[in-house]
């Protein structure tokens, strides 16, 4: 595992791997800064109008948008042709969102209050309008083969869904989900089945077919704060739903129903269950400078047994969104393990293996957990929790590593490469990249 040098960048979420893996891109205030990753060479330097906002590659790695929000714009750069360039202004309008469609020649923008979303074509310089989307957590998803993009809508105080062809981006189906306040919608990895939820104030997911058929309505429980996370497995087979009762509940393909049940429970007594916990080493006569968390030294995992409490923070009930429910979800690349955080306990990153339906590792860290990301290629994750310490875990077992150079390096936020060899680390102002060994035994 080796890490490389500090670059500048100007927020944890502008650093982007390019979908072929070649490059690197990230932003620095008016300044895109593109990569090779081989070698870190800076292979292309582009300048914008004004601070980067957001950063996003086509999926072709052919072009890169930089997002500057402030200023309703949007500028496109060609990673093979650096001379040619593409300015969207959104104007008075405003800009909140922009993203591209999967055939990379076409960009989505939303404006303020999410009036309307515009497609941009880069082929015939074309406009199209998408009227009413609704303001809400995921409001827009495209199929995995590019063929089919739903749009939630509001109007006429009713919610809606409409399916659009991503070719032509005529409205093939509308749909009356029937919602109150519907909070958002994803089609499954197979395109197959579009999922839509209700806001939290609901317990409310209803499942339809692409023809627009309503194939099934789950609801666990009423009167109580409802749905705040959903998930496809990877293989379609699974729907993974978190909820503020802190337990995550899993509904199979075929019928719809939840075939388990994860609790988060305030200690961990199951014998099956391998528990890790990370521990400071000391640091001797600087141990006792305790003024910065990213003053400590490495740490390591010890191994705990018997009943093993799980550190919980009470949710203040004063206050909106509380912290409380399985709030992240993600499945490995094979299907074969599911991680979870409930939310009032930041702590804890809980792994369960999905064909035994049981969980098979807690890892509790000192600080909470502030990204985790599953390896693109294997069962393999990483995890930062706001220090200078990078923490891995695999079946093999669980690893902390301390980041070399300046302590000050705190890593709010990491992105895997799509080979898997390397992870894009980001803190508030500098990224890094880790390469790790090409013999995957010795990680």
């Amino acid at each position: 595992m080796n890490f490389s040098d500090t670059f500048k960048q100007s927020g944890p979420q502008l650093c982007r791997f390019s979908p072929d893996g070649l490059w690197v891109g990230t932003g620095v205030q008016h300044r895109l800064v593109v990569r090779e990753v081989s070698s870190l060479v800076i292979g292309r330097l582009f300048t914008c109008l004004d601070a980067i906002q957001s950063v996003e590659w086509s999926a072709d790695s052919q072009f890169i948008l930089c997002g500057m929000f402030k200023r309703g714009l949007v500028q496109v750069w060609s990673i093979e042709q650096p001379e040619w360039t593409c300015k969207i202004d959104e104007g008075s309008a405003g800009l909140v969102d922009v993203r591209w469609s999967p055939d990379s020649r076409h960009i989505l923008t939303t404006c303020d209050f999410h009036l309307r979303i515009t497609v941009w074509s880069l082929i015939n310089k074309s406009v199209s309008y998408i009227k009413y989307p609704k303001a809400c957590q995921q409001y827009l998803d495209f199929t995995s083969n590019g063929n089919y993009l739903a749009v939630a809508e509001r109007r006429d105080c009713k919610d809606y869904v409409s399916i659009f062809d991503a070719v032509s981006w005529q409205v093939l189906k509308h749909l009356d989900p029937e919602t109150d306040d519907m909070e958002g919608l994803m089609w499954s990895p197979d395109g197959t089945t579009l999922c839509i939820w209700e806001s939290c104030l609901a317990y409310r997911v209803l499942l339809f077919s692409l023809d627009g058929r309503c194939l099934a309505t789950y609801s666990a429980y009423d009167l109580a704060l409802g749905v705040k996370s959903v998930v496809w497995s990877p293989t379609s087979q699974f729907l993974a739903i978190g909820s503020y009762d802190e337990k995550l509940r899993l509904l199979n393909h075929l019928t719809w129903k939840a075939i388990t049940e994860f609790s988060h429970p305030t200690s961990v007594t199951n014998a099956f269950v391998l528990v890790y916990q990370e521990t400071q080493k000391a640091l001797g006569s600087l141990a006792s400078d305790t003024s910065s968390k990213s003053s400590k030294g490495s740490s390591h995992y010890e191994i705990i047994e018997g009943n093993v409490p799980v550190p919980v923070i009470k949710p203040d009930p004063n206050k909106a969104n509380p912290r409380m429910g399985v709030g992240l979800i993600s499945f490995s690349k094979d299907c074969r393990y599911l991680f979870t955080r409930n939310d009032n306990m930041p702590n804890a990153l809980w792994i369960w293996e999905v064909p035994k339906l049981r969980q098979t590792v807690l890892l509790l860290q000192e600080s909470a957990i502030k990204s985790a990301s599953w390896d693109p290629t294997q069962s393999r994750l990483a995890l930062c929790t706001g220090n200078n310490n990078l923490y891995m875990w695999s079946p093999s077992g669980a690893l902390s590593v301390q980041i070399p150079g300046d302590s000050s390096f705190v890593v709010q936020d990491l992105r895997w490469h799509p080979s898997g060899n390397s992870l894009a680390l980001s803190s508030r102002d500098q990224m890094c990249i880790c390469f790790l060994s090409n013999d995957r035994g010795k990680d």
